[in-house]
């Protein structure tokens, strides 16, 4: 699978985003005060992609939009925690903002599946 085809692969792409940002955590240095930041970082990017293969598996129709909109949390709440971990690690700034955006482009991405979802309903 090509570089390109996984941007529109989303099983793929939630997944790589978990897996770049626990590299990204695995390099950072813990203190007492930025533990409980990458805890929380690694915890909501990890659970965009877990909720949505949940949301593949869905039982319903309202499963699956319940799920989707949990992917959309979960990723939004991954900005705040990149965002507060800039002022721990101002050197890494260009490396969070790369994962910021990520983190912007699936919560558009599961905003529009949920609302496309809420309009056929």
């Amino acid at each position: 699978m090509t570089q390109d085809s996984n941007k529109y692969n989303l099983e793929e792409r939630t997944a790589k985003f978990a897996e770049t940002t626990i590299i990204f955590c695995k390099s950072l240095t813990t203190t007492p005060l930025t533990l409980p930041l990458i805890t929380q970082l690694i915890r909501t990017s990890t659970s965009v992609g877990a909720n949505y293969m949940e949301a593949n598996g869905a039982s319903s129709k309202k499963d699956f939009q319940n799920k989707i909109y949990i992917c959309k949390k979960e990723s939004s709440e991954t900005k705040y925690w990149l965002r507060m971990l800039k002022t721990c690690y101002p050197e890494g700034v260009e490396e969070i903002d790369r994962h910021w955006q990520e983190a912007q482009e699936l919560t558009l991405i599961f905003q529009k599946i949920n609302s496309t979802i809420r309009s056929t309903v």
